[in-house]
């Protein structure tokens, strides 16, 4: 496996235009706008596969996400990164995320573009070791609790916010 920070990565505008490619390790030291994509997963009982991140991560180590999801590499669609993201996280093949928002995520110094996707998946899963420390599927209520006390990354609880309000956008 190539070191994350080594991957070439598309740097964007803040209207989401290619402007040119870097190095994830530099897109981070410098601040680069970037792509990221964001899935979140349901079993057929409406719960969220959740995890915690491994320790090594470049950013947000050890933190809890209710997505699975990462940088879309140079070149890559935002549906095939989504696919790939999925299905690498879970160790599964045959995930099918369906787009649902973007939105452009900033904090301290660093912005990326978050497009957020929904999938179901009805089987077993064998989460990545490089990047899964712990994971269960979660109803929402149990979610809610551990969103109470346990620290997760930024931009899935914006990410994550902003799907809530999405839903009841559309059921209302």
């Amino acid at each position: 496996m190539t070191n994350p920070a080594e991957e070439l990565l598309d740097v964007v505008d803040e209207h989401d235009r290619v402007i040119g490619t870097a190095l994830r390790g530099e897109v981070y030291r410098d601040g680069l706008t970037h792509r990221c994509v964001f899935i979140l997963v349901r079993d057929p009982a409406g719960r969220l596969f959740v995890h915690r991140r491994t320790d090594t991560k470049l950013f947000a180590p050890g933190a809890y996400d209710m997505f699975v999801g990462g940088v879309v590499g140079a070149g890559e669609t935002y549906a095939s990164a989504a696919v790939r993201e999925a299905e690498e996280e879970l160790g599964v093949s045959g995930v099918e995320p369906r787009p649902l928002f973007k939105f452009l995520f900033g904090r301290d110094g660093l912005s990326w573009w978050c497009d957020v996707y929904e999938a179901e998946w009805d089987g077993p899963v064998a989460p990545q070791e490089s990047e899964v420390a712990w994971h269960a599927w979660l109803t929402p209520a149990e979610l809610d609790e551990r969103l109470a006390r346990d620290t997760f990354v930024p931009d899935g609880l914006e990410a994550y916010r902003r799907y809530r309000a999405w839903q009841a956008g559309r059921a209302g």
